[in-house]
């Protein structure tokens, strides 16, 4: 099992009130899995185990900021597989390796994958529930971008066509007069759809919009406007 340590972290640092953190564990070995399911509980995690990746891959995630705490050998599909079936799935979860059978090829392969750290048995308790609060930590944080990026896609779309071609090449780097010329349109014109359009956004500056298009991935270059 694990060697005990240094005092506990309680997971109500880890994220706000508005959802309690969950810790995936993937393990075959029953007296491990339950041991680490009783570690997680008792700073305040939800826990949900599996004994293969199978198990995992046929349930329902929680969808709060999680971690993955996973064995690198596993009955039918490896520890490490798994990460690969999860990335092509996108489903993105920050992982920890957990193995009693490490060596630095694999470690390596596991890294490079993503993982967001590799604990060879036996570890320090603690060691775990930091690597577990980081991870989480840094989950919280890919969501709450991830919830920015998708209110902003849904009011881009909301944008009328000729408000996404004035966006676009506005984020670009074209003045008005430019995007009027490259649109075919009176200068005052693409103001008046400039103005529309950043009221639509949400955007109180050009600066405001610019970050907003950054976030959208739009604007880098010159784009292909709708005709």
């Amino acid at each position: 099992m694990t060697k005990r340590s240094e005092p506990r972290r309680e997971a109500a640092n880890v994220v706000g009130p508005e959802a309690r953190p969950s810790v995936l564990v993937v393990d075959d070995d029953i007296s491990m899995r339950d041991s680490l399911v009783n570690l997680f509980r008792s700073i305040g995690l939800d826990v949900v185990a599996y004994g293969s990746a199978q198990e995992l891959l046929q349930s329902e995630l929680p969808d709060v900021p999680s971690c993955l705490v996973l064995d690198i050998r596993l009955p039918g599909s490896s520890g490490l597989e798994l990460q690969s079936e999860l990335a092509k799935l996108k489903i993105h979860i920050p992982i920890i390796f957990i193995t009693a059978h490490g060596d630095i090829p694999m470690t390596v392969k596991a890294m490079k994958s993503g993982a967001i750290d590799f604990l060879s048995k036996p570890f320090r308790d603690q060691e775990l529930l930091d690597g577990v609060v980081a991870a989480i930590e840094q989950d919280r944080n890919r969501r709450g971008v991830d919830k920015v990026v998708r209110r902003l896609q849904s009011l881009f779309e909301a944008l009328s066509p000729r408000e996404q071609d004035v966006l676009k090449l506005v984020a670009a780097g074209l003045l008005n007069k430019q995007v009027a010329a490259e649109l075919g349109l009176a200068e005052i014109t693409v103001k008046i759809y400039r103005g529309h359009m950043m009221k639509k956004m949400g955007a109180r500056s050009l600066a405001d919009l610019i970050r907003m298009a950054e976030r959208l991935g739009i604007g880098t270059d010159r784009v292909r406007v709708q005709t």
